[in-house]
């Protein structure tokens, strides 16, 4: 419902602004441009225009993430993120529509950018200002709540409690309970309902409802604080920690409100959500132009394929992708058609059930060709973890539970631990190379992933992958 509120205003509000844009073009911009009065006829540019351009302005805020986590917005969130919406989308419109006009001078382009941009953002921003306010007014009142269940039951968890509880405006927590980290931690008892231990997080999570969790372990404690993140990673909460004064000192510690309570948020978003679009634009685009332009190359190697030995051309798969979702993996065939016969096996440079012409595809990435088509169906992407069978991923949980982390984004065709790393040959190597995918992780962006896959094109040409 509110995201429907958000939709309304800004279609609404660009249709009003695209309107006043119109007129004030007929009734002063091209009267400086004829030098004569113009007839103000709402004329079918206008009509395409009412069409396309509320259009283009949603389409820019869904990219942006301006209708993503309606209920934690704040007001000034909303003035930066509308100006630079604002600013981007009238720059995509000037040089689009406007900027082929015949001019008298460069003052009439100055003035179009300006009335465009100031009854764009003049129009849309009370709009969506009103509509913030009105949720954070109601989250301060307690009347929206997000249900906080708080980690450990010591000192700490019952002194952020009750300092959240008396706040006169509320930061959105509504406590549903506690879970113990030790046998200890009972001062939340007679307080709160208390709900599990910590490692029942994922049954508690579901059968409350829970959308934040406080983790009150000091965190110079590692070993709990690991634990208890591998516990809640993927489970879709918000993860909060008490920080103690090294953590304030350190400035790790960041506030959104004056009148909050200071906690470490451990970040929700691994990237900016406009890189996230462009990411999956860029997937897309490179994609179909790839299985284009490569057809001829893709051919011959179905054919080199074929022609290697009894089976089929192209390998398919069962792998775990993004948010623990399964897909069919597609890459040519570069092992003999039997090469699980005996179950799951990984394989070595000297494998001997990898065929000739796949020892060549394997070591110039080649046979994972065909998996830009399950980059096209947005099972997998570009850069990303390389996604493994449940069998491989059982076994890594059990020695390296942070696994998790990597279910969430879409697995890619090449990874920084592939580059780094390569194929893993055992259980060991795969651990190993999961640090470097963590990492990536940890310091997602778009430029990373452009280093990645120049080094990826690097190691084809060279043909040394491993």
């Amino acid at each position: 419902m509110q995201v429907a509120k958000y939709v309304i205003a800004d279609v609404a509000g660009a249709a009003l602004a695209w309107t006043l844009f119109f007129l004030y073009r007929k009734a002063v911009l091209e009267p400086m441009k004829y030098g004569v009065e113009v007839p103000i006829d709402l004329d079918g540019n206008y009509f395409k225009g009412l069409f396309l351009v509320p259009l283009f302005w949603f389409g820019l805020y869904t990219a942006i993430g301006g209708y993503r986590d309606v209920f934690r917005r704040f007001r000034t969130k909303e003035l930066g993120q509308t100006l630079l919406v604002t600013t981007i989308g009238v720059l995509v419109i000037f040089f689009v529509l406007l900027l082929d006009d015949k001019v008298p001078s460069p003052s009439y382009h100055y003035r179009s950018f300006l009335a465009l941009f100031i009854l764009h953002f003049g129009i849309t921003f009370p709009l969506r200002f009103l509509i913030t306010s009105a949720i954070v007014r109601k989250v301060h009142q307690r009347r929206i709540g997000f249900n906080t269940v708080l980690v450990g039951g010591n000192e700490r968890a019952l002194a952020i409690y009750q300092e959240i509880e008396a706040m006169p405006k509320s930061p959105g927590n509504r406590f549903v309970g506690f879970v113990n980290v030790n046998g200890g931690d009972q001062q939340l008892a007679g307080t709160l309902p208390r709900l599990g231990k910590w490692h029942e997080l994922r049954q508690v999570i579901p059968q409350h409802g829970v959308e934040e969790a406080i983790i009150a372990v000091d965190s110079t404690e590692h070993e709990h604080m690991n634990r208890i993140m591998n516990e809640l990673e993927g489970t879709g909460v918000r993860i909060k920690v008490i920080p103690d004064m090294y953590d304030i000192l350190s400035g790790s510690v960041k506030m959104t409100s004056i009148f909050g309570t200071p906690l470490i948020e451990v970040n929700p978003e691994i990237m900016p959500a406009w890189q996230f679009s462009v990411k999956r634009v860029l997937d897309i685009v490179v994609s179909a132009i790839a299985l284009l332009l490569l057809t001829p190359m893709l051919l011959t190697i179905a054919v080199l394929v074929r022609f290697s030995g009894p089976g089929p051309i192209f390998f398919t798969q069962e792998r775990i992708g993004k948010h623990g979702k399964p897909f069919r993996i597609v890459k040519f065939r570069s092992m003999v058609s039997n090469a699980e016969q005996d179950g799951p096996q990984l394989s070595s440079a000297n494998d001997p059930r990898i065929t000739p012409i796949g020892r060549w595809l394997r070591r110039t990435r080649m046979d994972e060709l065909p998996q830009f088509w399950n980059v096209l169906k947005g099972e997998m992407s570009l850069v990303g973890p390389r996604p493994e069978r449940q069998h491989y991923i059982d076994a890594i949980t059990e020695v390296a539970p942070h696994y998790r982390h990597l279910n969430k984004v879409r697995p890619g065709i090449t990874s920084w631990g592939q580059v780094k790393f390569g194929y893993a040959e055992n259980i060991d190597q795969m651990v190993r190379r999961l640090k470097y995918d963590i990492l990536y992780i940890e310091n997602m962006s778009l430029a990373v992933d452009l280093k990645i896959l120049a080094y990826t094109v690097i190691i084809i040409l060279k043909g040394d992958g491993k």
